[in-house]
């Protein structure tokens, strides 16, 4: 195990805030002497299936920490996930069922391990505690935390002061969270910046029951590619970890010279000295700003495929930017429909490149889909089906489509 300062180096490397380093250090110190791990724990509700580079910026942290040699507790908070986390919500969030919370953890799991040391990792569901509790044991959990305490959030403050509802439910969220950490014992629990309040109850929890309280480190919410907005699904401005190659390289080449070393701070495994010099080198000229970027995306690329894909990605974008060449392996499928056309957003969904014909007709209207090579900008365009047509999404999706008029033919 390293020594509290070199540890200390590589935990505070982009953090946002932590409570308290003094604590910290005293815990560094004792795991060094003692050749214990600590135990760090990061608890994500199973809400999304997939995961993207947002995400990572915790996963990476969890990753730091287990190359310092301590345990990771990688928390699935399927019992959390039945109130919805209310951080940052203008209402209500529609609880999950169970099986929407099983199917979404499951690929959790799948996905987390292209980031973090799976022999280094537990995985845990808070329902293994938590649904142990007596109703007893929860009112008196609830005990523990004041509603004027509770409206100090600035998301129930805001709910509140709009005469928006906010259902009762929704307070045990911080408490629970807080439960976990005393489950657990955790002695660090990790969480972006808006889960300051629900990171803070789980150490306040395990003090009044004289547990050494946990450290808190907070790690800042990554700007999606717009630069602006923190990375979001619903916004567009991300991206995916299951993406394909061509997708993450093509998307980080994209960004600014300057959101590009924000990603290298907090998502990259080259040390901040590497990255300064980098930085340097681009100022000064010594390196052009694309190869850089190039340095970042194939180091993802790797990380959630492998070199291979990496280096295919990256000539793949040489083909379609450099040369307007298209890619070597354009993907084909072959489509069964019912009639002499079909609905070019629906033949997108089909075809698999958006997620659902809104998506489609999203794209469309951005002037983002080309069909044999050229643009289409009529969300009502008919493709016909009587030859094959290669479709583009983007810069960087495409798809050969192959019509089967079998059961028309049938009829």
């Amino acid at each position: 195990m390293k020594s509290v300062e070199e540890q200390r180096a590589v935990i505070e490397r982009g953090c946002a805030e932590l409570f308290s380093w003094e604590d910290l250090e005293k815990k560094l110190t004792k795991a060094v002497e003692e050749e214990k791990p600590l135990i760090v724990k990061a608890g994500f509700d199973p809400t999304a299936p997939d995961l993207h580079l947002g995400h990572t910026v915790l996963l990476q942290k969890m990753r730091q920490f287990q190359q310092l040699g301590h345990t990771i507790n990688f928390l699935i908070g399927d019992f959390t996930g039945l109130i919805g986390d209310p951080t940052g919500k203008s209402e209500t969030r529609p609880p999950l069922t169970r099986d929407d919370i099983a199917r979404n953890a499951e690929t959790y799991k799948e996905q987390v391990f292209k980031v973090l040391d799976p022999t280094q990792t537990k995985i845990v569901f808070n329902s293994a505690w938590l649904g142990e509790l007596s109703s007893y044991q929860m009112i008196h959990l609830a005990s523990e935390l004041t509603v004027a305490r509770m409206l100090e959030r600035d998301d129930f403050k805001k709910r509140f002061e709009g005469h928006r509802p906010i259902s009762i439910h929704e307070f045990f969220y911080p408490l629970i969270q807080g439960y976990d950490s005393v489950a657990l014992k955790a002695d660090v629990e990790l969480g972006g910046t808006d889960q300051l309040f629900n990171l803070l109850m789980g150490r306040e929890m395990q003090r009044t029951r004289g547990i050494a309280p946990q450290v808190v480190l907070t790690m800042p919410l990554l700007e999606g590619l717009d630069g602006v907005n923190k990375m979001s699904k619903s916004l567009g401005n991300y991206i995916g970890i299951a993406e394909s190659a061509d997708d993450i390289f093509g998307k980080i080449l994209s960004m600014s010279d300057e959101l590009m070393f924000r990603y290298y701070e907090l998502l990259s495994d080259l040390s901040l000295e590497e990255i300064d010099l980098l930085q340097q080198d681009m100022k000064q000229g010594k390196v052009h700003p694309k190869a850089v970027k190039v340095q970042l995306a194939k180091e993802l690329v790797a990380r959630f495929h492998d070199q291979d894909a990496a280096d295919a990605a990256e000539k793949n974008f040489e083909q379609i930017f450099k040369r307007h060449e298209l890619p070597d392996d354009i993907p084909e499928k072959n489509i069964s429909v019912e009639g002499p056309s079909i609905w070019l957003p629906k033949l997108l969904l089909e075809a698999g490149l958006v997620q659902s014909t809104s998506d489609g007709r999203r794209m469309v209207q951005q002037n983002a889909v080309s069909v044999n090579g050229k643009k289409v900008a009529d969300v009502q365009t008919e493709v016909a089906t009587d030859a094959e047509v290669l479709l583009q999404v983007g810069k960087r999706r495409f798809c050969k489509v192959f019509f089967s008029l079998a059961q028309l033919e049938q009829q």
